[in-house]
């Protein structure tokens, strides 16, 4: 499926350009002869359909090449944050029974600690610049403006190129963490974090997966005419949120526009630059470029199609928007389990403020009692449940966290998002709150157990509860609170907000950490996340008061 509807991009599309990355620009029919090449570089080194292989890497067009090509030959993809650190990366490798990985040769290190421990069975490495034109790599070089890590090549780790140009010698096949084949039609894993333990794996099919793409895209023709978008990644592409915006753009044979990291001179100078149609991201990308000192001086005249996800947009950054730019911010509220949107506003018509948007087609949706799961009266806050014919229905080897988001409900499987909204009388859904413990930063989604945990690993540690606080520029900060030994108070925060750096991603480490004496408990021991976070909400409204 998604594969075929590349090859019809490639044909219909040839000479248009699909990815701009550093100055250059790739046609459809650049990137179908590279995803050709490493297709069949894929099968020199056995990979299979069915096994997993890891993409370790930034934002470049290997990586979207390799996506490419693993849809090819019938391999799942298994995308992580390349802030991931070796404890990550191995966790994933191990849960996710990955075989292959390919990394940036930036983070070559991490990833060869992990192949030591968890027994890769091989492991291609790429620099960020390896697609350049030959004479752009040099001048990079010479000027040091292409970062570049060391790299011990071996009987398991491959060049990029090499295997691009199918030169690469076979790998060695035998018992690995991916030796099991995974389900039929699975396309992808993309691990989400959770309110309780590690990330977990959601298992994307691809006829839920395209039809994300097909939908998002949709939402937005009444602002940009088909075939004319031209997209500027501004979302991860190991999200929900950027594969629909940006792989979607490519399958329906439009732009994306690709930056190695986020500068953002660089990321509002590309908008200008190459004529960008569509703004995607979470509010804080908003908040960020209204907020940028050099604002003036970069054209955004261009866009025509502005969304946020991943976090509550306030009415007042909307409205902002809106004012210096004379374009709606359009609201979509989704969730990785839901394989992307489950409500979103539509281009070219009037919506009410504050709304995420009506429920998508291919969705269903109810809004029940969180406690009993009966059905609210129309127009009072619950639960939200949601379903459809091609939505993931369990997680991936994790029994006990599908028991308590999956249910079974009216008949057939119900995905429980734990976030509170309301629908009103015409359809249009109101988000209310988020699920009580999980926290909500920058668009990502941390569970506070799996922070709390890392926390009480401290050998002066005896007790951390980890909650989630009003943030000014919106959406929420991490705060830690946490219970020292008794011979072991002279351990600063310093110290352990370091001990978190070097054991977390950097959007999972708390922004703040007070020491107290105890934890509030239930009479059965339950750390009471919920007297903490309604103590923060008071001394933030006590605080805006104040102002």
């Amino acid at each position: 499926m998604l594969d075929e509807a590349f090859r019809k991009a490639a044909r219909d599309r040839a000479g248009h350009p699909a990815l701009v990355y550093l100055g250059e620009r790739y046609s459809f029919r650049d990137l179908e002869e590279l995803v050709e090449g490493l297709a069949r570089g894929l099968e020199r080194l056995g990979v299979e359909a069915g096994e997993r292989v890891v993409l370790y890497m930034p934002h470049c067009p290997q990586w979207v090449v390799t996506w490419l090509a693993l849809r090819r030959r019938g391999a799942v993809a298994v995308p992580i944050s390349p802030q991931y650190g070796p404890r990550d990366v191995g966790y994933v490798v191990r849960d996710a029974g990955a075989s292959v990985l390919f990394c940036a040769d930036t983070l070559f290190g991490y990833a060869a600690q992990v192949q030591q421990e968890v027994g890769l069975r091989c492991m291609v490495v790429t620099g960020i610049g390896d697609l350049l034109p030959w004479w752009k790599r040099a001048v990079a070089r010479a000027l040091d403006r292409l970062p570049a890590g060391r790299v011990r090549l071996s009987e398991f780790v491959f060049p990029f190129r090499e295997v691009l140009a199918g030169s690469s010698r076979p790998a060695r096949r035998g018992e690995s963490p991916g030796s099991a084949k995974g389900p039929e039609g699975l396309c992808e894993l993309l691990y989400t974090g959770g309110t309780l333990g590690p990330p977990k794996g959601v298992p994307i099919s691809e006829p839920a997966l395209l039809e994300s793409m097909r939908i998002q895209r949709e939402t937005s023709l009444g602002a940009v005419p088909l075939g004319s978008d031209v997209v500027i990644q501004g979302a991860a592409l190991y999200h929900i949120l950027g594969q629909a915006q940006g792989l979607g753009a490519i399958l329906a044979g439009e732009t994306l526009v690709l930056l190695p990291r986020m500068n953002w001179d660089a990321f509002l100078d590309h908008i200008g630059r190459y004529r960008v149609t569509t703004l995607f991201g979470t509010p804080t990308l908003y908040r960020t470029i209204l907020e940028h000192p050099r604002l003036d001086e970069y054209d955004l005249r261009s866009l025509r199609y502005c969304f946020s996800a991943g976090d509550t947009l306030p009415l007042e950054l909307a409205r902002r928007w809106k004012a210096r730019f004379g374009r709606e911010i359009h609201q979509g509220y989704g969730a990785t389990e839901a394989c992307g949107a489950i409500s979103m506003t539509p281009a070219g018509q009037p919506f009410p403020d504050g709304t995420v948007g009506r429920v998508v087609r291919g969705r269903e949706v109810r809004i029940v009692d969180p406690e009993t799961l009966r059905p609210c009266a129309p127009g009072e806050p619950g639960e939200l449940l949601v379903s459809g014919p091609h939505l993931p229905t369990a997680y991936w080897n994790k029994p006990e966290e599908t028991r308590r988001a999956f249910v079974w409900y009216e008949g057939r499987v119900w995905y429980r998002t734990g976030d509170i909204l309301r629908m009103d009388a015409d359809g249009w859904l109101y988000f209310v709150d988020r699920s009580a413990d999980l926290i909500k930063k920058r668009g990502y989604r941390v569970a506070p157990a799996r922070v709390e945990s890392v926390l009480q690993e401290h050998p002066a540690v005896i007790g951390a509860c980890v909650v989630g606080v009003p943030d000014a520029e919106g959406g929420e900060r991490i705060k830690a609170f946490v219970v020292l030994k008794e011979d072991l108070r002279g351990v600063s925060a310093y110290e352990l907000l370091r001990w978190c750096r070097e054991r977390l991603a950097p959007y999972e480490v708390p922004d703040s950490l007070e020491f107290r004496d105890m934890l509030p408990k239930s009479k059965v021991g339950k750390l009471l996340r919920r007297e903490l976070r309604e103590e923060e909400r008071r001394k933030w409204a006590q605080a805006v008061k104040r102002r």
